[in-house]
């Protein structure tokens, strides 16, 4: 695998954790031009001054991550500018709107982009590279009805699941189906909320709200993809709460997805919960053992690679937690196969799930619990750690406890002292009550399963 070919496997990692406008604006134009094998330093190049410190300061902590995914020899990343300035053909400057911004097409021509500009769908997406199992045969039996006909069934329709379970590539292989189906006639705009809200800031900072309802409001399908970032969001909240209106009314239809639940997005105005719970709600899961060796298999035709069935089914086996890192174990297999030219032997596949998976708790501390306990449910660690007896504390000041018991085995008169100073009673009370409910309540084994990976990917 040659640099090139490196670095287009480590852009597709990126591409799905960042934002479609952000990857398009600061790194679809950067290169790996050199790799040190020796010192494991890989060296980037961006176009200019103020993309190389953008994406050093915003970005570097996901390439590193990306790169060692595909290339476990990769130790640093470092950045430098290459400003390629061979003539372009001469283009007639022309202002065009691309999204609510104003932008010089001869700067970005939309020929170079595979995106859809009106729909802003990837094409990659598709039905017939999304695999259905146990896990996501709801939510998927639930598009395909819409598809059949939309805006009369299951609307709104909203999904919900962890990261990395395929929540973005079934929402887009849902509009690219809808596209060609009905040949374009059905007018359909895929958004993320983080898009959403930048559009509306905006509209509002250049007075131009009615260029922001007509993109949001003339169109027959709106996908937004990871809503609960727009909670707390007064402004936001409510443009997003008369789009979805007009739109409703109209009966157009709507599909949105999340990391958990409508009730458990603290921070989500009620008016726009209950809208969101007044259709049809379906969530997935983490993939079981068959359909992950299928991904695995579909993954591996796909790249037209012949990797040895003990292979795939050792990391079907191991790899539980999301598809997102089965199929960085994948690829970085694929990778030291090609690199290596030989076999993947069982010590070296070991290696490399450790390394890609790092669920390892050694790392993780008492504080970094509560600290992470308190983000996922937006309340201070302070409301945590105190002798407050607020309701809305209850659920996550348990969850901790559970926690620092499951995770650090710590003992209960010191889980109570670091929680309030609480007695040991109490903390042995939450902790049994929350192993209770996690065999009874998919809502909060799916809040804690977000909370140990948001956990796990930060410490």
């Amino acid at each position: 695998m040659n640099h090139n070919e490196l670095w287009k496997t480590v852009l597709g990692e990126i591409e799905v954790q960042i934002s479609r406008p952000n990857f398009l604006t600061w790194l679809k134009n950067s290169e790996l031009i050199q790799k040190d094998e020796k010192e494991g330093i890989a060296l980037v190049a961006l176009p200019n001054n103020f993309a190389k410190e953008w994406v050093k300061n915003r970005y570097h902590k996901i390439i590193l991550g990306s790169l060692r995914n595909v290339d476990s020899s990769i130790k640093q990343v470092n950045y430098t500018v290459v400003s390629h300035t061979t003539p372009q053909p001469t283009i007639k400057k022309k202002e065009v709107v691309r999204g609510l911004e104003l932008v010089d097409e001869k700067a970005n021509p939309i020929s170079e982009l595979s995106i859809n500009q009106k729909t802003n769908l990837n094409p990659k997406y598709s039905f017939d590279t999304y695999i259905v199992g146990s896990s996501n045969e709801l939510a998927f039996a639930a598009i395909q009805a819409i598809i059949n006909d939309v805006g009369k069934k299951y609307n709104p329709l909203f999904i919900y699941g962890g990261v990395g379970l395929g929540k973005t590539h079934l929402l887009q292989a849902a509009g690219n189906e809808v596209t060609k189906k009905y040949d374009g006639k059905v007018r359909v705009l895929y958004t993320t909320s983080e898009k959403f809200i930048n559009d509306v800031v905006w509209s509002v900072r250049n007075k131009r709200m009615d260029d922001m309802k007509k993109k949001y409001r003339d169109i027959d399908m709106l996908i937004v993809d990871d809503i609960q970032f727009i909670g707390g969001k007064p402004a936001t909240e409510l443009e997003f709460f008369y789009t979805f209106n007009a739109l409703y009314e109209n009966n157009k239809q709507i599909i949105i997805s999340s990391d958990r639940s409508p009730a458990a997005i603290p921070t989500l105005e009620e008016r726009l919960r209950s809208r969101f719970e007044g259709g049809m709600i379906a969530d997935i899961s983490y993939p079981d053992y068959e359909m992950r060796l299928a991904i695995l298999k579909t993954k591996a035709q796909n790249q037209n690679k012949i990797i040895d069935d003990w292979v795939l089914e050792y990391i079907a086996s191991k790899v539980q937690r999301n598809i997102r890192e089965v199929e960085g174990v994948l690829n970085k297999v694929i990778f030291y196969e090609d690199y290596k030219k030989q076999k993947v032997d069982q010590r070296k596949l070991e290696e490399i799930i450790n390394e890609t998976i790092q669920i390892s708790p050694k790392n993780i501390s008492a504080q970094d619990i509560i600290k992470t306990v308190a983000e996922f449910y937006e309340i201070s660690q302070a409301d945590l750690t105190n002798r407050g007896r607020k309701q809305e504390v209850v659920e996550p000041r348990q969850i901790a406890m559970f926690l620092l018991r499951d995770i650090l085995k710590l003992s209960y008169p010191h889980i109570g002292e670091k929680l309030g100073k609480r007695d040991h009673t109490t903390v042995i009370h939450a902790c049994e009550k929350i192993t209770k409910e996690l065999t009874q309540n998919p809502n909060l084994n799916q809040k804690i399963m977000l909370i140990k990976e948001k956990m796990f990917k930060t410490c």
